[in-house]
C-alpha cells in the first residue's frame, strides 16, 4: 500500500484526531469529512477501535502499512513495554527528529529535507527518512543548505522543543539527548490498542 500523500486535514477529520499535533485541522470543521459528516454517529466494534487507534499513530507519522507493522514487530523484540517501544522507535526516526527540532513545519516537510540530502547525521548525510537516531546523536544542516528557506523558515517560527532533544537555533545543529519517557509523548494515543490490534 503506498504512502498517503493526500490533504493531512481530511484525514484529521476523518480520525477526529490531530495528526498534526497543532489542533488547527480540527478547529474550524472538527466532524469527519464529506456530506453527512456532521450527522454521522457511528458505533464502532472493538476491532473499529483499535483500527482506527492504529491509523491515527500510522498517519501522524506517515508510515505506510508495511514499514508500521515491520517497526511494531520491532517494538516487540525488545525489553519492556511493546507499545511504548513502539512510539520510541517512531520518534526515534530521522524525519521526525528533523521535525521535533523545529527545521520542518511538518513531519511530511521533515522527510523531504532528510530525503533530498540536507541533513548530517555525526556529520555525515543521511538521506533515508526512517533512519533511527540513537542518543548522543548529532543532527546537523549540511553547509551548503544552511540557507535552505523552508528550513530557515520553520526555525524562525521557534517551536518548543522536547526535554530528550537539545538545539542550537545559530548553528542549526541538535541532539538527541535520550530516549523520550512516555509522558512527553502524545497523550491521546492509546498504544495498548495497537498492540491489541496486531496480537488478536
Amino acid at each position: 500500500m503506498a504512502r498517503y500523500t493526500g490533504p493531512s486535514y481530511k484525514k484529521s477529520r476523518r480520525l477526529g484526531f490531530s495528526t498534526l499535533e497543532n489542533g488547527k485541522d480540527l478547529a474550524r470543521r472538527p466532524y469527519a469529512p464529506g456530506q453527512h459528516g456532521k450527522d454521522r454517529k457511528k458505533k464502532s466494534s472493538e476491532y473499529g477501535i483499535q483500527l482506527q487507534e492504529k491509523q491515527k499513530v500510522r498517519f501522524m507519522y506517515g508510515l505506510t502499512e508495511k514499514q508500521f507493522h515491520k517497526t511494531f514487530e520491532k517494538a516487540q523484540k525488545m525489553a519492556g513495554i511493546a507499545g511504548e517501544n513502539l512510539l520510541v522507535l517512531l520518534e526515534s526516526r530521522l524525519d521526525n527528529i528533523v521535525y521535533r527540532l523545529g527545521m520542518a513545519k511538518t513531519r511530511r516537510a521533515g522527510r523531504q529535507i532528510v530525503n533530498h540530502g540536507h541533513i548530517l547525521v555525526n556529520g555525515k548525510k543521511v538521506d533515508i527518512p526512517s533512519y533511527r537516531v540513537m542518543p548522543g546523536d548529532v543532527i546537523s544542516v549540511k553547509e551548503t543548505s544552511l540557507n535552505h528557506a523552508g528550513i530557515l523558515a520553520a526555525v524562525e517560527e521557534k517551536i518548543t522543543v522536547p526535554a530528550f532533544l537539545e538545539f542550537d537555533a545559530k548553528k542549526l545543529t541538535g541532539k538527541y539527548v535520550r530516549i523520550p519517557e512516555r509522558s512527553e509523548l502524545n497523550p491521546e494515543i492509546n498504544e495498548q490498542l495497537i498492540v491489541e490490534f496486531y496480537n488478536r
